[in-house]
């Protein structure tokens, strides 16, 4: 029962999508990081399936790019993107760490996350715009599950900034063994599929998400001293837009 109240928890964390709701209590968060990817799943699933339709029906650019980049916000609900635009403000604060990671808890936003976010946008429609051969959309839709795995591990092994919060909260209460082995594992699953879908391709995104992974853990540590909920949400948009942007690259050098 644990392990199903787990798998709820996670959906009604980390995404929009209507699951039972119940009282949380702390021996039923030990495993919901374990389903974490699995919301990455969903939404790649979907962002494939939107890929083959627009390929079948000759749907135009502009409208498979928007639509396509808006299935992973309709999905979460924009939860990784508020992560993202309160890191951006405090990163661009240039500010003491302790008032960064108050920035961090401000619900405002600045002039900063809204720049990023716009630039973000930009790179990663752009980027989507490109990808259309089924391959390299199969690889970059397996990215979703990825980028999760990667932020899962982060959260209960990476040292956290603050000792509250959810991201603490998880940190804490999870069993950190069995989380750990059961992302490893679905990371290497994932990592499997996207190179028997293509190793060119596949090389590519799971590098770009390595080298994403390993700039998250020494700029956190740099600035604030370790993760926090909101890093760990930035994180997950950073990967995802690397992974989409380094495979639309090789996919246009490749042709």
């Amino acid at each position: 029962m644990t392990v199903i109240k787990s798998f709820f928890i996670a959906f009604s964390l980390y995404s929009s999508i209507p699951v039972p709701q119940f009282t949380w209590k702390e021996e039923d968060m030990k495993y919901v990081l374990c389903f974490f990817p699995w919301v990455g799943a969903v939404i790649g699933a979907l962002v494939y399936l939107w890929g083959r339709f627009c390929n079948h029906c000759a749907v135009g650019t502009l409208c498979y790019s928007l639509i396509g980049t808006a299935i992973p916000l309709i999905i979460t609900g924009g939860f990784h993107v508020d992560g993202f635009m309160d890191t951006m403000d405090a990163f661009h604060s240039y500010q003491p760490r302790e008032r960064k990671l108050e920035i961090l808890k401000d619900s405002h936003i600045g002039a900063f996350s809204v720049i990023m976010l716009g630039t973000y946008a930009l790179l990663y429609v752009g980027a989507f715009s490109e990808i259309r051969d089924i391959k390299p959309l199969a690889v970059v839709s397996a990215g979703f599950v990825l980028a999760r795995v990667l932020s899962g591990i982060g959260v209960v092994t990476f040292p956290s900034a603050k000792k509250e919060g959810m991201l603490f909260l998880f940190a804490s209460t999870s069993h950190k063994r069995i989380v750990v082995s059961v992302l490893v594992i679905q990371g290497i699953a994932c990592i499997v599929f996207m190179l028997w879908q293509s190793f060119f391709y596949g090389i590519a995104a799971v590098l770009a998400a390595v080298a994403a992974f390993i700039y998250y853990y020494y700029r956190t540590r740099k600035e604030l001293g370790g993760i926090t909920g909101d890093t760990a949400g930035y994180f997950v948009v950073l990967c995802e837009g690397c992974m989409m942007v380094v495979v639309s690259v090789f996919q246009m050098v490749g042709r």
